[in-house]
């Protein structure tokens, strides 16, 4: 069975998550209870789950030069994820997400990029080890011409390019049409079409219902309601996954049967990773 590894080309943010029973108005001060510290930030996570799904996987971004760009490089080599291309920027602090969830169930979040606005021509460089039958997995939170730059380089040396479209930015067509699969979920998708982009090969993912790619239909795993704890993670487990068995050769219905599993299983959990905390 052919074997190529996963590059994930993409962001690493510190959550901070605290529960309110409502959102303050402005000028106001709320408790919140409790103070979570989870990791995040799409690609860290993708990454993660891609390992977790049997990929060789390296991690490629920015994280700041303080403890929790430590800390969250040790976690990543912890749970089997090359860190040789995560680099750490001086005078940055890594991405930290605060967010505030209310006893309604409603989020407001505010991200502080950090370091994960850094990354440049260093880190698409790691592209350069790529070739047939290696995947380069992408998403949308670190600035977007070095995911054009990698997307449209890591094709050209016969690499597959893996794009989540998350969260959505327009981004040129031809890079859009080097994707294989661009993955979306149904606001993805909408928003993609009013562009007028055409990808080449498109994955849907539709939550409880499964995911279609190219007229490839895969039904979700049955997950009881009662069961579910964070919604969260579950795209970004889908992609880790979906990533780490194309790599390994699969073909698309079982590619999907895989990613979908491991978005099942995200639900599952606090958190967009496994064991989540630093």
């Amino acid at each position: 069975m052919v074997s190529g590894r996963v590059l994930v080309l993409g962001s690493l943010n510190v959550d901070l998550v605290t529960r309110v029973e409502r959102h303050p108005r402005p000028g106001e001060t709320v408790a919140g209870e409790g103070l979570a510290r989870l990791a995040g930030g799409k690609g860290a996570n993708q990454a993660v789950a891609a390992a977790a799904a049997g990929g060789s996987v390296t991690m490629v971004g920015c994280v700041g030069d303080d403890a929790e760009g430590d800390a969250y490089r040790s976690r990543l080599e912890a749970r089997g994820v090359d860190v040789s291309r995560l680099r750490a920027v001086d005078g940055t602090p890594t991405g930290t997400a605060l967010v505030q969830v209310s006893d309604a169930g409603e989020n407001t979040i505010v991200v502080v990029p950090g370091a994960n606005a850094e990354p440049d021509e260093r880190e698409v460089a790691a592209v350069d080890d790529l070739g047939p039958g290696d995947v380069l997995l992408l998403q949308l939170e670190v600035p977007r011409t070095v995911v054009c730059v990698a997307a449209r380089r890591a094709a050209g040396r016969g690499a597959r390019v893996v794009l989540n479209i998350a969260p959505y930015a327009a981004l040129p067509p031809d890079v859009v049409a080097l994707a294989d699969p661009l993955v979306a979920n149904e606001h993805e998708m909408q928003a993609l079409a009013e562009s007028g982009s055409r990808p080449a090969s498109l994955l849907v993912t539709f939550g409880a219902n499964g995911a279609t790619w190219d007229g490839v239909t895969r039904p979700a795993v049955s997950v009881d309601a009662g069961d579910v704890v964070d919604t969260t993670g579950a795209g970004d487990a889908f992609c880790g996954a979906l990533a780490a068995a194309l790599a390994g050769g699969a073909d698309r219905e079982a590619a999907m049967d895989a990613a979908l599993r491991a978005g099942a299983d995200a639900v599952l959990r606090e958190g967009a990773q496994a064991d989540p905390y630093l």
